[in-house]
């Protein structure tokens, strides 16, 4: 009971600085707008500007930490190493990332981090699927290969390298590159990771590990907004941010009556789950297409997302003898797939050559890249007991 008090005050403590960024969106703006402006008001425009963002880079952080952490505690006796495993894979991702994007210059600037942010993100969602069947250090490792992956695939796929794009991609918040891309190369992870007693071993829950499961996604469902806007223009911030969370409102609403129409009773894992496919859905487009849209894309993913947990995991799982531990797939494959296609049909003059040679490269490279790192992983051998604390954690 005294976690869950210090965590609320922590979230309220982080929504007072959202306060703080509506604020000061006011004045920025008005300042973009009028080019009779000094060139000291633009400097201290944009100076604000960095201010905001790291407001949002913050909320980022709780997400990964306390939302993403929190999320993977619904193992009734990993809870320990899933929130030291978040902790560690952060811990590593940052600084890698940070390392290969500024090498050779002095200074982070404030959009470094955020990406570096985006980068972790995708680490803990490919993570997800491996959870419980990696030692601390095998999580460490899987940071290392997995950053230089990410990072190529977003500069083929984002920036142009090798000129292999035929024009511009549209993944503003992420659906592809961060969301389908993760899910994709942990299910190339878990390809070579899953032996016969990790597939017959079962996942266990109960209601204490399923409250603090979705704990962490309401802070997820919180802070959405903030990661999907965290670096469109200042003027977009507001609208974006709508666009989210009725993405967001969409598919929790859509997650309830599909979990009760395809188990006939709710069930926690969908709601903790499921009810954020809009968020990942509506990364794509979610500072291009309009409100009506945004609320539909929610709408369909949280279906999607309850149909794959529901009935389509299992099924998959039998045909491959593979464990998704968290349903990765099912939260960030299909809806992440869907919100990248989505955008070929919602964004006005999209380069459609484009978003398919953008999405099929990051198919390509995160499976192949995952298979690689799930084989290079395999060699510093296995958990004696998958998904309990008690192998590496004293006392309990």
């Amino acid at each position: 009971m005294k976690s869950a008090l210090y965590l609320l005050i922590a979230v309220t403590a982080l929504l007072v600085s959202q306060s703080f960024i509506t604020t000061c969106h006011g004045s920025e703006t008005a300042a973009s707008l009028n080019p009779s402006i000094s060139p000291d008001t633009t400097a201290a425009s944009n100076a604000l500007a960095d201010v905001q963002k790291y407001n949002r880079s913050i909320h980022i952080m709780a997400m990964l930490l306390v939302g993403f952490g929190f999320l993977m505690v619904f193992v009734k006796r990993y809870g320990l190493s899933a929130v030291t495993a978040t902790y560690l894979l952060v811990s590593v991702a940052i600084p890698v990332y940070l390392l290969i994007k500024n090498f050779g210059e002095a200074r982070v600037e404030i959009d470094k981090l955020i990406l570096a942010e985006f980068a972790a993100a995708s680490l803990l969602i490919c993570a997800g699927a491996v959870l419980g069947r990696l030692k601390m250090g095998q999580y460490m490792l899987l940071a290392v290969l997995f950053i230089p992956s990410y990072m190529l695939n977003e500069w083929i796929v984002l920036d142009g390298g090798l000129r292999l794009m035929p024009g511009s991609f549209v993944d503003t918040g992420g659906s592809i590159v961060i969301h389908a891309f993760g899910a994709l190369f942990g299910m190339g992870v878990i390809m070579t990771m899953t032996t016969k007693k990790e597939f017959d071993a079962k996942i266990e829950s109960d209601s204490t590990s399923d409250r603090f499961s979705m704990l962490g996604s309401m802070v997820l469902w919180l802070f959405w907004p903030s990661f999907c806007a965290a670096l469109v223009s200042p003027e977009l911030v507001p609208f974006t941010a709508v666009n989210v969370v009725l993405a967001l409102c969409g598919a929790t609403i859509a997650t309830y009556f599909a979990s009760v129409l395809l188990r006939g009773k709710i069930c926690i894992g969908d709601i903790a789950n499921a009810a954020l496919a809009g968020g990942v859905a509506i990364g794509s487009t979610c500072d291009k297409t309009n409100h009506v849209v945004a609320f539909v894309i929610g709408l369909l993913a949280g279906l999607l997302s309850t149909a794959g947990f529901a009935v389509i995991q299992s099924k998959l799982q039998n045909k491959f003898k593979k464990i998704d531990t968290c349903g990765v797939l099912n939260l960030h494959g299909f809806p992440g797939l869907m919100g990248g296609i989505a955008a070929m049909f919602v964004v006005n003059g999209i380069n459609r050559s484009a978003q398919l040679a953008g999405i099929f490269i990051s198919i390509v490279i995160s499976l192949a890249a995952g298979l690689v790192s799930g084989k290079v992983l395999s060699v510093l051998g296995r958990r004696a007991e998958p998904y309990v604390d008690s192998e590496e954690f004293i006392g309990d």
